[in-house]
């Protein structure tokens, strides 16, 4: 039961919707329909990508977690050796079948986006590749991860993924990817140079990459305003983390702790803007 617990915790349970409701929400609007594989996307993006994702990573940066003392908690675990090997078996084993389904029902297209999106997830923590460490690479990775379950969704639905709408949601939100975790680096800088890990915050320094994540949640929101009808007030959800990254414009590599206080609230306004685009999704066609 113990590592069932630790399973559970290191697959940021508080996360599981922010990466199977992008692929529920692609595939149903791309078929229109309920059925198994709408189930069985949804509910591998729910639990199997993310221990995947998040397990690989608590295991190979269990070392640099130790200095971390934001680690532990509902921010991330901090997973004892004795569970590394079970758990990488078992988040690749638990995945496994789920990525065999999707592959024999989609097309090679539709496949061979799935394995780029999960090479993302695991390049981005695991040993020799280490894409978290690659300044600006690693954000970009880090929007993949959130933005290739609906690109997934889209594909698997028969969706063309080149159409104006699709590519400027698209582009927009990997944008929003990109700032979110550029922020959220902000706060490791001192833990991170400690442990010897490059970032794209030890890279730029706190107080540039705050603003760039400023700017790229604002060009998302510029971008959002030209989808058609009422999508375009999906650029209201920007507002509260373009409120929160403006806040911390005076932060130095010093002070890098203090941005903890946004990326708390980042978790729960992550709620905020899923229940903007719902509501936009279901209004009347």
């Amino acid at each position: 039961m113990k590592l069932v617990s630790r399973l559970v915790v290191s697959s940021r349970p508080i996360s599981w919707i922010n990466t199977a409701f992008p692929f529920a929400v692609a595939y149903f609007l791309g078929t229109g329909n309920i059925d198994i594989t709408l189930i069985v996307g949804a509910f591998f993006f729910l639990i199997p990508y993310n221990l995947l994702m998040y397990g690989v990573n608590d295991v190979f940066d269990y070392e640099s977690d130790l200095t971390n003392p934001r680690k532990g908690g509902l921010e991330g675990a901090l997973l004892e050796p004795k569970y590394h090997a079970a758990t990488l078996w078992i988040s690749t084993g638990l995945a496994t079948p789920f990525v065999i389904y999707l592959l024999v029902v989609g097309s090679l297209f539709s496949g061979a986006l799935l394995l780029l999106v999960i090479f993302s997830v695991v390049a981005y923590s695991a040993k020799y590749l280490r894409f978290k460490e690659i300044p600006v690479l690693d954000s970009f990775t880090s929007a993949l991860h959130f933005i290739g379950p609906m690109l997934f969704g889209l594909a698997l639905a028969g969706t063309s993924l080149t159409s104006e709408v699709v590519m400027m949601a698209s582009i927009a939100f990997v944008l929003w990817g990109m700032a979110s975790h550029a922020f959220g680096a902000v706060q490791d800088i001192r833990a991170d140079k400690d442990a010897n890990i490059a970032s794209i915050a030890t890279f730029f320094g706190a107080r540039l990459t705050v603003k760039l994540a400023f700017g790229a949640y604002l060009l998302a929101a510029l971008m959002l305003l030209g989808l058609p009808g009422r999508f375009q007030f999906a650029a209201l959800a920007a507002l509260p983390y373009l409120f929160v990254t403006a806040r911390e414009f005076g932060i130095t590599d010093e002070t890098c702790e203090t941005a903890n206080r946004g990326w708390k609230r980042f978790i729960w306004l992550n709620f905020f803007a899923g229940a903007i685009i719902s509501s936009l999704l279901i209004g009347p066609g």
